[in-house]
């Protein structure tokens, strides 16, 4: 059959990708096309796989580019070439799908000519979907935390992995966060997992209260959240040399300890880091060779005290769970401003509500303004809070009508 015009014939370790209209501009800044990102991922492919290789692998698929709207596929395409490998999961809402699992470079290749620009691995391999091999730390800073703070907070993470017998490896998610993976033997359900990463985001908070906190509800947080529930069971986030859908297209960067101090997010793109692995290699090339246990850190939760921490919503409750109860619903006063499809929609309601309230905004500090990426079963909607907890009681406007209103989306 003959080529379409528009489409580019990779030919990767001996099997063919088509790329269709591989001239698509993806990155309108730079002019990255559908073509270019399934380059990048032949470069790095051995890196890639590293981190997504092996892995069920939900699909984030941007049809249109960085600029429109992108969604969600937990179920792999039926139509898809015979070497493409594909595994059932179960998810705690009871349902199931057929998940992508990427074995090669060419696999790597005919998920971005799907659009998919992320490779959102689950903390499992294919082989053993009950029992994850990766424990995951999500270093989230709070609005108005500067990056010098996420590197400070991820080498002290490092100390206190050390200190339990464990081996973190670092990377930038691309965005304005930080990851460290830690390798583990197959041997906890995702429960304890995520147990022993509470108790590891505890340990950070109490090293350096002022920089970091294991709070869950964002009402309460400061500093740099170390998210612990990215161990829970079908939380997937963005690997290693995954491509960001950032202005100028950055990449989840896989760091050595020694490069952590120094970096910025802002140095690693897809146009910049095939050189840097051709030249430096994988920073995670050791990650498999140095999995650990998690012995000593359920040890520490249980020292800790502390019981388990709030779950997600449509989790089943656990034994010695507190209640699901927003802070905002118990004490702080918290006023919801907006939601909106798209992000930039939802901050444009909240500097219309600071015009009409000059006098509020000087009391508010960044982390009072609560932006919530609400993720619903294919897309995600953007909700904005905001903590009057600083503002003087006479001063405090009252719940407003929201703007923007766009209700529907909380059930996608």
């Amino acid at each position: 059959m003959p080529r379409k015009p528009s489409s580019e014939v990779l030919d990767i370790g001996g099997r063919e990708v088509t790329i269709t209209n591989a001239a698509k501009v993806l990155f309108p800044g730079p002019k990255y096309t559908k073509l270019d990102v399934a380059q990048y991922y032949v470069a790095v492919g051995e890196g890639a796989l590293r981190g997504a290789g092996g892995r069920p692998n939900m699909l984030v698929r941007y049809p249109n580019g960085i600029d429109g709207e992108f969604f969600y596929q937990k179920r792999a395409p039926e139509r898809r070439p015979d070497w493409v490998d594909v595994v059932e999961l179960k998810f705690p809402s009871g349902r199931s799908a057929l998940e992508i699992v990427p074995r090669d470079a060419a696999a790597l290749a005919w998920m971005a000519n799907l659009g998919s620009l992320e490779l959102h691995p689950h903390p499992v391999r294919a082989e053993d979907l009950e029992h994850p091999d990766e424990l995951r730390v999500d270093l989230d800073p709070v609005p108005g935390v500067k990056w010098a703070q996420v590197r400070e907070v991820a080498l002290i993470a490092k100390a206190a992995l050390e200190d339990v017998g464990l081996v973190g490896w670092p990377k930038t998610s691309g965005k304005r966060g930080m990851h460290i993976y830690v390798r583990i033997a197959q041997r906890w359900t995702f429960d304890e997992v995520r147990r022993a990463a509470l108790a590891l985001a505890r340990d950070v908070e109490r090293r350096a209260p002022q920089l970091a906190t294991s709070k869950w509800w964002k009402e309460e947080r400061h500093g740099v959240f170390v998210d612990y529930n990215q161990n829970a069971k079908d939380r997937t986030i963005a690997s290693a040399y995954s491509v960001r859908p950032t202005p100028n297209a950055t990449v989840s960067a896989p760091l050595d300890w020694s490069e952590v101090a120094d970096c910025e997010p802002e140095d690693f793109t897809l146009a910049n880091m095939p050189r840097r692995f051709k030249r430096l290699g994988d920073r995670h090339a050791g990650i498999d060779q140095r999995a650990g246990s998690l012995e000593a850190l359920l040890e520490l939760f249980e020292k800790q005290g502390g019981g388990d921490a709030p779950w997600p919503p449509h989790y089943r409750k656990q034994a010695g769970e507190p209640a699901r109860v927003q802070p905002s619903k118990r004490k702080l006063p918290v006023i919801e401003i907006g939601r909106a499809k798209r992000k930039e929609d939802a901050l444009a309601g909240l500097e219309r509500w600071k015009k009409r309230h000059p006098k509020v905004q000087e009391h508010l500090e960044p982390a009072d303004i609560l932006v919530d990426s609400m993720r619903g079963r294919y897309t995600t909607w953007t909700r904005v809070r905001v903590n009057l907890q600083h503002v003087p009681e006479k001063l405090r406007p009252a719940q407003e009508p929201l703007d923007p209103d766009e209700k529907t989306l909380s059930s996608s």
